[in-house]
């Protein structure tokens, strides 16, 4: 049984002994970085600075409410807008294991200026279990590059540590219950941010829809468990897919993008199985997608996959 205080303790201990000099790590604002910087603001204090890259593809408001995360922890951070550098480097890539290499390389550069300007030794990621099981190497098969591990560049000068490394999800969210961090029952979200949730290019264009999609199936499933409609999934989101369909707005035609909506219930990342949304908060989500971006969308779908066979992400 994962024992969260006695992992506290050890870990704490552990880092203080590895990192003795100054260290920089990858905040995003999720539960698996918010543990991993609590952890090691407490092992070497302001020694850590946490670097939040705004890459472009972040949800709606993300990077507003990660500067107040980073502010409420009490941590040493720095803010990067590097959205036009990401946007430009994924020009005309649609291959999505091109696109986590391309972002975790991305990621690496951005963060040894910071530690070339700052003098900084170590970077310090919330890589965990699931992350390297899936990126593959050894025996193992590649479903798909975790942009911080298969997308690491075979060279780079700082010294990585990843103090979550061998947890689940369901551990680490017991770390953050333990540590009383507002982040331990969010849900996840990649890395690669909204690149990976567009099929094809990710394109600034793009990149927008799925923003404002996202951001209403997020708002109307958390409504419809706020007022007992449903349980609360895992992970919610929204998908734009690569290809267009007929539809009509009055009596015009229309041809616009799809959109699939994905909900999973699931434990450790590992296994997923789809949530069942009731048919009247999937009208209801479709309704305003469509409404909302009503000169873009004109189709919405629910993946009924569970995992395996699918993953949780599209990409």
């Amino acid at each position: 049984m994962f024992n969260a205080e006695k992992f506290i303790k050890e870990i704490i201990e552990k880092l203080k002994n590895e990192i003795t000099g100054k260290a920089l790590i990858a905040f995003s604002g999720g539960v698996d970085s918010t543990v991993c910087a609590a952890l090691v603001n407490k092992a070497i204090g302001d020694r850590l600075i946490a670097v939040h890259v705004d890459t472009g593809y972040m949800r709606k408001n993300e990077s507003d409410n990660v500067k107040k995360l980073m502010e409420e922890i009490g941590l040493n951070y720095r803010f990067i807008d590097a959205s036009k550098e990401f946007f430009s480097a994924l020009k005309n890539i649609e291959d999505p294991e091109k696109k986590r290499k391309i972002i975790g390389e991305k990621f690496i550069r951005v963060f040894e200026k910071v530690a070339e300007d700052e003098d900084i030794e170590y970077l310090v990621q919330g890589t965990i279990a699931p992350d390297w099981i899936e990126s593959g190497g050894e025996l193992r098969d590649t479903i798909k590059s975790h942009h911080n591990v298969g997308g690491l560049p075979e060279f780079m000068k700082l010294k990585l540590v990843e103090p979550l490394r061998d947890l689940y999800k369901d551990e680490v969210r017991k770390v953050a219950r333990e540590l009383k961090l507002s982040v331990s029952e969010r849900q996840p979200f990649p890395g690669p941010g909204l690149a990976i949730r567009i099929i094809g290019e990710a394109t600034p264009e793009r990149t927008n829809i799925v923003r404002e999609a996202c951001d209403i199936v997020e708002k109307e499933i958390e409504a419809a468990v706020e007022n007992k409609k449903m349980e609360m999934p895992w992970q919610y989101f929204a998908v734009l897919l690569p290809v267009k369909s007929v539809g009509v707005h009055g009596d015009k035609r229309a041809y616009g993008y799809v959109i699939a909506v994905r909900a999973v219930h699931s434990i450790d990342a590992m296994t997923c199985a789809f949530s069942k949304i009731p048919n009247n908060i999937i009208d209801k989500i479709s309704t305003r997608i469509t409404n909302t971006l009503k000169d873009k969308v004109n189709r919405v779908v629910y993946d009924i996959t569970n995992k395996p066979p699918s993953t949780v992400e599209w990409e």
